[in-house]
């Protein structure tokens, strides 16, 4: 008999056993997307993308009567110093000079999308990324958000975000940050533990963070997210709680939990962290497990998998009311919003369009010095990745599918279409991580630890060639 290793949150659910461990800690896709980017092509270029630009601006942005909301991310790619753990595109340098290049890079990729688009359209939320967008000076963020304000309509009340490096801010340039129209921020914490922070070359002590929180409030700033990783070297299930109190302390609006994905053959940063330092699966999912428990007694609400919000917070709001989407920055409150991607790497999606651009800046700029979008691969989605799309998306998001909603939506008979994929969540059913009811499927509560292996059954993809040896470890 397997020995069990935590006890589930929720009471009156099975315990997680080694056994189960050993069945479901494979790899996996997160799900920002579906289908995942590794399915994207090269025979997808620029002219597909003016295609579905030109398609959305024909259509006003209207689907259904409805316009689609419109989203920008601008990936910022520049970092002083490298974070071991990190698998985002990026350029270590300490040359700030750098950034001018990129910048009138930037420019010029904004203009090329805006001229397919025509008329600046409502654009309701806005994230900078990267890297480290605080490597660019005011006077630079503030040129590149006044371009955007001419490319597009920022809407009152939109959610005007980007994310934050401790160690590259202070109370003034928040307010600077302000008031240039940034309403959001995401601070990247990862662990407070000094030991872990030193393991992975990111040392920012608490009394920093707690401070910048501080002054953000005062500030204004209308949600404050934090971004915390567990599996990290040297991390142990004390430390961690220790982590956990802290962050709980600070009471930020939204909290984003990651699982650390160790896949040094890819990330070559990550090759600096020795895998014996690393926490056991068990450890892992009982870290997660405790988080669960410490923010659910700390006010928040789970919205899946890697985030959780204040009860209040409009992610919470959405997740009780069925409007939760998730997307490549992860859960969000704009269901099937159009998503414009500027900057190197940066993936979007448009309509039933996906596409991504040069991952080096070499290959961006000498496409935007052709006056060419920097496309360099994408995805025109089938009928059917649309249908297992809405499924996906609806066990990610709420962890629920209503047969009748996707019926109705895709003209399908659920059952019948799915006939394969329902025998393949038995064992998952026998295991307590799923419930077959008589109109849909339900995620359990100790199926939220497993929910990517859960959502996998319904991606054609995995099921027809099996490999995963690309993607993170689930667990």
């Amino acid at each position: 008999m397997s020995e069990p290793v935590i006890i589930s949150v929720v009471p009156n659910t099975p315990v997680v056993s080694r056994d189960m461990l050993s069945r479901l800690d494979v790899n996996g896709p997160r799900y920002t997307s579906y289908p995942t980017a590794d399915r994207f092509v090269e025979a997808y270029g620029p002219a597909h993308y003016r295609q579905a630009l030109q398609q959305r601006a024909e259509g006003g942005g209207v689907i259904g009567g409805a316009a689609t909301p419109l989203s920008v991310y601008v990936h910022i790619p520049f970092c002083e110093s490298v974070c071991y753990y990190c698998a985002c595109n990026k350029v270590i340098t300490k040359h700030h000079e750098r950034a001018t290049e990129y910048l009138e890079a930037l420019r010029t990729e904004i203009q090329l999308v805006s001229s397919q688009l025509g008329a600046p359209q409502p654009l309701s939320q806005l994230h900078f990324g990267g890297g480290t967008p605080t490597f660019l000076t005011d006077e630079e963020l503030g040129g590149l958000m006044t371009t955007l304000r001419t490319a597009f309509r920022f809407v009152e009340g939109g959610e005007y975000a980007i994310e934050i490096d401790p160690r590259t801010i202070d109370a003034a340039r928040l307010k600077r940050l302000a008031a240039m129209g940034f309403n959001r921020l995401s601070f990247g914490v990862q662990d407070f533990d000094p030991e872990v922070q030193q393991a992975v070359h990111r040392v920012q002590p608490f009394e920093q963070v707690a401070a910048l929180m501080q002054a953000a409030r005062d500030e204004g700033f209308l949600s404050i997210n934090m971004d915390l990783i567990y599996g990290l070297p040297k991390q142990t299930p004390e430390s961690f709680q220790r982590t956990l109190q802290q962050v709980s302390s600070l009471k930020p609006d939204r909290i984003a939990l990651y699982a650390y994905a160790h896949l040094p053959q890819r990330f070559k940063p990550q090759r600096r962290i020795h895998a014996a330092d690393l926490p056991r699966a068990e450890d892992k999912i009982g870290m997660l497990s405790t988080a669960i428990e410490a923010f659910g007694q700390a006010g928040y609400d789970y919205i899946g998998m890697d985030h959780f919000a204040l009860h209040h917070d409009s992610l919470a709001v959405a997740k009780r009311q069925g409007r939760l989407h998730r997307n490549f920055q992860g859960y969000s409150t704009h269901p099937d919003s159009d998503l414009i991607a500027l900057g190197v790497s940066a993936i979007g999606k448009v309509g039933a369009h996906y596409c991504q651009n040069a991952k080096t800046l070499e290959e961006y700029y000498d496409a935007l010095r052709a006056g060419e979008l920097p496309i360099v691969r994408g995805l025109t989605l089938s009928r059917d990745d649309l249908v297992r799309r809405a499924v996906i998306m609806a066990v990610m998001c709420q962890g629920r599918v209503d047969y009748e909603s996707i019926e109705l939506a895709y003209l399908i008979d659920f059952k019948q279409y799915f006939e394969a994929e329902l025998r393949l969540l038995e064992p998952l059913v026998e295991s307590g991580l799923v419930q077959m009811e008589s109109d849909g499927v339900r995620v359990t509560p100790l199926g939220w630890y497993f929910v990517r292996a859960v959502a996998m059954v319904f991606d054609r993809y995995i099921q027809a060639d099996k490999t995963l040896e690309r993607f993170s470890r689930i667990i």
